[in-house]
């Protein structure tokens, strides 16, 4: 268990938050087994006989819905607060550790702030919808789609023998095209999550209608923006009675919102670029690995 320092005093860390800080890795790992295992279910529902070929609408779904699965699933209850805290350590100018900084959100706001961001994280996953579906048509320019064996009731029977009929490089292309399709449909959400979970509540009962301008100078936080036209969001306006978080990135929608109106719709796509450039590689390695090791236990 480990320990921060409170002031000239040591304060005891929870133990749960000493298992979220200390598992970031290995949960990526994870969740990617649960990425491909609930996309592979997901497949087989929608398959009405087992000498079925799966549609490219199909593999959308089951992609999509992979996705979802992810996010609801167990494993989130670790990964969320793992990004949330990761997003938060960088941001720091000072050294400090994950425990700390997890143990100052859980100071801040319990379990809860643990999981800001949760649902902005649950919509980007689902682009696996589009990862999923790149590769998959990716691998159908250079091979069609042999058919399942009519005494098997295993879809990867599809996948192992697809694999035999493409090349290395063209399964390495399929997957550099998958990861640029899925951050290319996700990454606004992904800019949202950021926003969001680099951000902190801010709280006020004098100032409930002053401009955020105003209220940001009374937190730990600064916003600048710049002002553009945006006619889609006119005639939106948010109020609500009583103390309320005035912070604009506290939920997903007034992220969408603010960010549109102050910095146009460009602004979901920023930093993609060098998200790309990490995700052609890393995607490539990953689906060549997976129909490695379909192909090595088939």
């Amino acid at each position: 268990m480990g320990d921060t320092p409170n002031g000239g005093d040591k304060v005891q860390l929870d133990p749960t938050l000493d298992f979220v800080a200390g598992t970031i890795a290995a949960t990526v790992a994870l969740m990617n087994g649960i990425v491909f295992a609930s996309y592979r279910f997901l497949m087989k529902l929608q398959l009405e006989h087992a000498d079925a070929v799966p549609t490219l609408s199909q593999i959308a779904l089951a992609g999509a819905g992979s996705g979802i699965i992810s996010s609801l699933f167990p494993i989130r209850i670790i990964t969320t607060p793992t990004e949330l805290i990761k997003i938060r350590q960088q941001s720091l100018l000072i050294p400090t550790t994950a425990r700390q900084v997890a143990w100052q959100i859980f100071c801040e706001n319990g379990i809860r702030g643990l999981y800001r961001g949760i649902t902005a994280t649950a919509l980007r996953d689902t682009g696996y919808g589009a990862y999923f579906f790149a590769y998959e048509a990716t691998c159908r320019l250079f091979s069609s789609p042999p058919p399942i064996d009519p005494t098997s009731t295993d879809l990867m029977a599809h996948v192992e023998k697809g694999v035999n009929t493409l090349s290395w490089p063209a399964l390495l292309l399929a997957g550099g095209a998958a990861g640029i399709a899925g951050w290319v449909i996700t990454f606004p959400f992904d800019v949202v999550k950021t926003r969001i979970q680099g951000s902190h509540p801010v709280y006020s009962t004098a100032l409930p209608h002053a401009p955020f301008s105003t209220i940001a100078n009374h937190s730990t936080r600064a916003y600048t923006t710049a002002t553009v036209t945006t006619p889609l969001l006119d005639g939106i306006e948010f109020s609500s009675p009583g103390p309320k978080d005035l912070n604009p990135y506290r939920s997903t929608w007034s992220t969408i919102v603010h960010s549109y109106r102050n910095e146009g719709a460009s602004v979901f796509f920023r930093g993609l670029s060098p998200t790309l450039i990490r995700a052609i590689p890393v995607n490539m390695v990953t689906f060549a690995t997976f129909e490695a090791v379909v192909k090595t236990f088939s």
